[in-house]
């Protein structure tokens, strides 16, 4: 009985790392294509597997196996080195949805979900995790409009982000 249960709970943990918030909507003609290639992040919700880092970028490329390459890279101003994390991401659902799950860790997945692009030239997007903690404003290049900023930051705390919290990257 206790096997049954721990089973269960194992399964259950596991979906539910790649969930999408509630009331938060992928991208639908999501082109992976165009997403492709170089990132840079301009702000976060702190987490301790980004904690102190500066320069982050992301960088995505085609896998063989139809995945896509994840290396996520930022710079320690405490120990003055660069880190990396190289990870695997794949679809959830349909191809041209914002919605895929990524993972760092084995066998472990979490959310990655795009819920706004510039649908035209891909040049920035907000992506979440599995919850309202994880929150990612992207760019193209390291420095964003501060209106387009502004309004990417509006939307997400209309949409329940703690964005009091958000920490703006240097670059």
């Amino acid at each position: 009985m206790m096997r049954k249960i721990f089973t269960a709970l194992f399964i259950f943990l596991l979906v539910s790392c790649v969930g999408i918030p509630e009331n938060i909507t992928p991208v639908d003609n999501f082109n992976l294509e165009k997403y492709l290639g170089k990132w840079y992040e301009i702000a976060r919700l702190d987490h301790s597997f980004e904690r102190g880092l500066s320069k982050v970028t992301a960088e995505y490329t085609l896998r063989s196996d139809g995945g896509v390459k994840v290396l996520n890279r930022g710079y320690s101003d405490i120990e003055k080195k660069w880190k990396e994390a190289e990870g695997k991401a794949y679809f959830v659902q349909e191809s041209d949805r914002g919605y895929l799950k990524v993972s760092f860790f084995g066998p472990f997945y979490g959310s990655y979900v795009v819920f706004e692009i510039d649908e035209v030239n891909y040049q920035h997007s907000l992506v979440c995790g599995p919850d309202r903690s994880y929150l990612w404003i992207l760019s193209r290049n390291p420095a964003m409009p501060e209106e387009l900023k502004a309004k990417l930051v509006d939307k997400a705390n209309k949409l329940g982000f703690d964005t009091s919290k958000l920490i703006f990257v240097k670059h």
